[in-house]
């Protein structure tokens, strides 16, 4: 079974969902109020071991019940975390969501151990780049050790797979070292400066990452599927219709099922396409972690 390497970051989630969401400096009452253990790096390789990856997960927590609460359920869920590192100093990192009736969030996050997962953290599972297969990243850790670990990994052999989110300026030299990327509408505007908003913009959206050196690419469009192509070929892969309660999380649940469905062998629009499916199955529930679909359910 194919390696999956997935680093990134580990938050848990306060969730407060009511009917709106509120305005600057409006306060909005009657709210119901959860814990969930999230974090964009976490989401994904709960998300990858659930549809059944051989999953590695590297990320930083605090010392604390945080910290502690992580570790127990990634062991939980199958996840091989014997590179995750504890830090003395700094707390487990922590995300405050408000979600609507519809299913829209907003997130604010603070980040700490998080901001502490450093090169020389990754430089200690060297072993495991030396046998992985694929590797999947975020940017909610330190971009210095996102670049670290995708030229690590491209010169190891991996496949390399990174998810631009949040977005943030990257090293133009970095594209050439990236297999895939799997930014959605907004990052691919951050990151290009086109608005993808119909066919012939998504198609120059992506132009701008294969130029650059990027094999393949994927822009995840909500409720409205995704849109791929590679040097030779593009499609359109629709969502499925779902009653959406919950939107957190649905781009690291895609992410974490299309390394999967590559992992084993699926044609790329086959893979975004099992990825689709479970991302609309994980908008149907509560929470971020809670929400990803087993391969069963899928």
């Amino acid at each position: 079974m194919a390696k999956i390497i997935v680093i990134g970051s580990s938050n848990t989630d306060m969730v407060i969902q009511s009917d709106r969401l509120p305005a600057p400096g409006e306060t909005v009452l009657g709210g119901i109020f959860f814990m969930n253990p999230g974090g964009k790096g976490a989401n994904q390789a709960v998300a990858a071991a659930r549809l059944g990856g051989e999953t590695y997960f590297i990320t930083k927590v605090g010392k604390d019940v945080f910290g502690e609460s992580a570790l127990k359920q990634f062991t939980l869920e199958g996840i091989h975390s014997q590179f995750i590192c504890q830090d003395e100093k700094q707390p487990s990192g922590v995300a405050l969501i408000n979600v609507d009736a519809h299913g829209e969030n907003c997130i604010t996050v603070a980040s700490g151990a998080n901001a502490r997962l450093m090169p020389s953290d990754i430089e200690a599972a060297n072993s495991l780049f030396q046998n992985g297969n694929w590797l999947l990243l975020q940017l909610e850790i330190p971009l210095e050790t996102v670049i670290y670990s995708i030229e690590k990994a491209h010169h190891a052999g991996l496949s390399v797979v990174l998810n631009p989110a949040p977005a943030c300026a990257l090293p133009e030299t970095l594209y050439a070292h990236i297999d895939i990327i799997s930014p959605n509408e907004t990052e691919t505007e951050f990151l290009t400066g086109i608005r993808p908003v119909d066919e012939a913009s998504l198609s120059l959206a992506c132009d701008y990452f294969l130029s650059r050196g990027v094999k393949r690419v994927v822009i995840t469009r909500g409720a409205k599927g995704a849109y791929w192509k590679t040097q030779g070929a593009f499609g359109h892969v629709p969502a499925q219709h779902v009653v959406a309660v919950d939107s957190t999380a649905a781009g690291d649940c895609f992410n974490g099922a299309l390394v999967v469905a590559l992992s084993e062998g699926m044609a790329f629009d086959q893979a975004i396409a099992f990825a689709c499916k479970a991302a609309a199955l994980s908008v149907t529930q509560l929470g971020a972690q809670a929400s990803m679909p087993t391969r069963e359910q899928l």
